[in-house]
């Protein structure tokens, strides 16, 4: 018993996420692409951070002091620390030099042979200070008239800032299948956590791409609706997978049920709860006050807790009817589901193509998701259960106690977040 917990106490450990709000992405780590599509080729609206354009192009170090700063930024040591700032006499100057990054990283290719990228225009923003982005008529408005930075902007750190990049893509023909990916490693942190959004405007119709990364691996845009689709399947399988709370709690859950028919009563009233919430919260149906979130975050670690408790204290006999069943956990799949929706909507905005298919599709990833964490712990769970002895009962208790003290933690730092 003691070595059992031990382990899973370790093994458990080792799942811990690096940040407690892991489902509330920062506006740096998304990138947008419009990608409309024209008589002779391509037309390309981007929205990227502009610390991925950059910060790669830092110069060499002269002597002793601090590196050169990269091409349109300014560098200066704040407490001993080298912040770069948006040079913006620099930008306003040459404004497609920075364009030119950007197309010098993208990847076209279509029918075997590779496309390449002319800077048409480019705008710098501040972070709050940017337009809307989300549609096409959107991007191109953003990138049709105005200044490359704007006037009022004031002194801009470089990772406050986006950069929105109109790139035309000459084809000489109609583009049909094409893959799209990038190059560049910027070699930030959290890099490889990019969401991005890849919009494909074929005339009237609009398919919507998700990827995570730095898109280093080609996605097909086909004009496909199902091809779109499974990219947010896969996105919202990923989330749950990746979610060491959502796993948790799932896990939890399994060893709680006493039968095969308690388990399909717990694993549906999740689905319903947190399918409810992922839709209010994505459309706005939620309290949008400072607190809500980690509120929502102490509150998933709290059903954590539960969760860990039923299981332990569950015994033959004494699983509640199918029906409570359902409610219960129904009532905890709410708190879930808002987790999952912030993450969405830093993406993927209400106004955007196919807004409906993306969010029913990244639902069905997070129950495949959770129906894979299903598939691998319950028949585990039976054959623990057949063994002699107090063995079921000492490795239920130890993954239960392991799993509450973790989320223990996690409800100390959260709810710092909230009460602070």
């Amino acid at each position: 018993m003691r070595r059992l917990l031990v382990l899973s106490i370790a093994l458990l450990a080792l799942m811990l996420p690096g940040t407690v709000l892991a489902h509330f992405k920062l506006n740096m780590n998304v990138r947008i692409f419009h990608v409309v599509h024209g008589p002779d080729g391509l037309d390309i609206f981007l929205r990227t951070p502009m610390s991925y354009l950059v910060a790669d192009k830092v110069g060499p170090s002269d002597g002793d002091g601090p590196p050169a700063p990269a091409p349109f930024t300014d560098t200066r040591m704040e407490g001993g620390v080298l912040m770069h700032t948006v040079a913006a006499d620099q930008l306003r100057a040459d404004p497609n030099g920075l364009g030119q990054f950007a197309a010098d990283s993208l990847r076209i290719e279509t029918e075997g042979r590779a496309l390449r990228g002319d800077v048409v225009s480019v705008r710098v923003h501040p972070i709050g200070m940017e337009p809307g982005f989300a549609t096409r008529e959107e991007a191109e408005r953003a990138l049709g008239s105005g200044s490359a930075f704007p006037a009022d902007a004031g002194e801009t750190y470089v990772g406050d800032a986006v950069a929105d990049i109109h790139l035309h893509v000459p084809a000489g023909a109609p583009v049909g299948t094409y893959r799209l990916s990038t190059t560049a490693d910027p070699g930030l942190p959290g890099q490889e956590d990019t969401a991005n959004l890849v919009l494909d405007h074929r005339g009237d119709a609009t398919r919507t791409y998700r990827a995570t990364g730095l898109m280093s691996d080609p996605i097909e845009l086909s004009g496909s609706v199902a091809a779109a689709a499974s990219t947010f399947v896969i996105e919202g399988a990923r989330h749950i997978l990746e979610g060491v709370d959502h796993v948790l709690f799932v896990i939890c859950m399994v060893i709680g049920a006493q039968t095969f028919g308690a388990l399909l009563a717990r694993v549906s009233g999740f689905t319903v709860g947190h399918t409810v919430t992922l839709i209010m919260g994505f459309f706005g149906l939620a309290p949008s006050a400072p607190w809500f979130i980690p509120a929502v975050e102490t509150a998933i670690a709290l059903s954590i807790i539960y969760a860990a408790a039923d299981a332990m204290l569950r015994t033959p006999g004494r699983e509640r009817g199918n029906l409570a069943a359902v409610a219960v956990t129904a009532a905890i799949g709410l708190l879930h589901g808002f987790g999952f929706s912030f993450m969405l909507r830093e993406i993927l905005s209400i106004d955007a193509g196919n807004v409906w298919q993306s969010l029913l599709a990244f639902n069905v990833g997070v129950e495949f998701g959770q129906l894979a964490i299903v598939a691998l712990v319950w028949p585990a769970v039976i054959v623990l259960r057949r063994m002699p002895g107090n063995v079921w009962i000492g490795a239920r208790g130890a993954v239960a106690l392991s799993v509450s003290a973790i989320a223990s933690v996690w409800v100390i730092e959260r709810s710092g977040a909230f009460l602070g």
